[in-house]
């Protein structure tokens, strides 16, 4: 009688310690990967000047009761600033702000600064918009066990516009999902609270799906840049070293092509221009971003030093 005690006292232990062994608990969230390739450092490329130019948020979500259309819906912000992150960590574009450019301009006032603050202009506007937000949990129990899973649906809808043209050069809808699961087992385990962090992944999955497009959109067309004076100083274009400019570098010179009113549309159309001369860059100069540029002497052709604006320098692309 004892022997069969005993036997059953160690059947129970060993079934407790299996048990607890694998009451365990599980969490699983979508890892966001991001699409961009790595840039590789032998690799040189100009940088495009981008501006975010707005994003706005059409689902529901967010707009209670208390929601007020004059301030920033947080899912707009959010989901600008991570297009944001995302575009300067490629390397390949020299971002320009705003979205908050009224707080930084009444914060150079408010320290005196000069109201005339230049604004530098954007070769590319990206406009965006959140098109699908939905949340949905799901319970599943079994007679040991239970388990809850949060996902997270997010659509995002971006277009590229050239500033120049006017001109939607390209537009995309990318959608991501980010999963939380948690289970217990023998009613042992942690529970699953409300994951708010859940959001901000399947917007950034969605946003990762066309960032490559929107590099690869802007990379394919060339870099530009424009004349801004000629004197006894030499010959100044606009753009400097951050976006990739150096001593040396040749650009071509176009003669801006005849401007014609589509009547289809009622919209102006430049056609294409002609080279008509060459430049090299001699110096590059400016502290910033604001104030850059580089002095360029004509290698090839001429141009019309008292015209300069009929005139557009792009890179060579090879």
């Amino acid at each position: 009688m004892k022997k069969i005690i005993q036997n059953t006292i160690i059947l129970v232990f060993a079934i407790i310690s299996i048990v607890v062994v694998s009451c365990t608990t599980h969490h699983k969230v979508v890892k966001v990967q991001t699409q961009i390739q790595e840039v590789k450092k032998e690799e040189r490329s100009l940088k495009r000047k981008v501006a975010i130019a707005r994003f706005t948020n059409e689902t529901q979500y967010a707009k209670g009761i208390f929601y007020d259309k004059n301030n920033n819906n947080p899912v707009e912000k959010q989901a600008a600033d991570i297009l944001a992150t995302k575009l300067s960590a490629s390397s390949k574009f020299l971002l320009l702000e705003r979205q908050d450019l009224d707080k930084i301009l009444e914060e150079i006032k408010l320290n005196g600064g000069n109201e005339g603050i230049q604004k530098v202009g954007a070769d590319y506007l990206i406009i965006g918009s959140v098109t699908e937000f939905g949340r949905k949990n799901v319970g599943d129990q079994n007679v040991f066990s239970r388990s809850k899973t949060q996902t997270v649906n997010a659509g995002v809808s971006l277009r590229l516009v050239d500033v120049q043209t006017g001109e939607i050069i390209y537009s995309e809808e990318g959608k991501g999902e980010a999963t939380a699961i948690a289970k217990t087992t023998m009613g042992l385990g942690e529970t699953a609270d409300f994951d708010a962090t859940l959001s901000d992944k399947a917007i950034s999955v969605a946003i990762s799906k066309l960032v490559e497009n929107i590099i690869n959109n802007c990379m394919n067309r060339p870099w530009k840049s424009y004349f801004l004076s000629n004197d006894e100083n030499g010959i100044i274009i606009s753009g400097g070293k951050s976006q990739g400019l150096k001593i040396g570098d040749i650009f071509d010179v176009y003669e801006k092509g005849k401007s014609v009113k589509n009547p289809q549309t009622g919209m102006m159309i430049e056609l294409p221009g002609k080279i008509v001369a060459k430049v090299k860059i001699d110096f590059v100069g400016g502290e910033n971003p604001q104030n850059e540029f580089s002095m360029v002497s004509i290698t090839e052709g001429t141009i019309d030093k008292q015209n300069l604006n009929n005139y557009l320098i792009k890179e060579i692309k090879k």
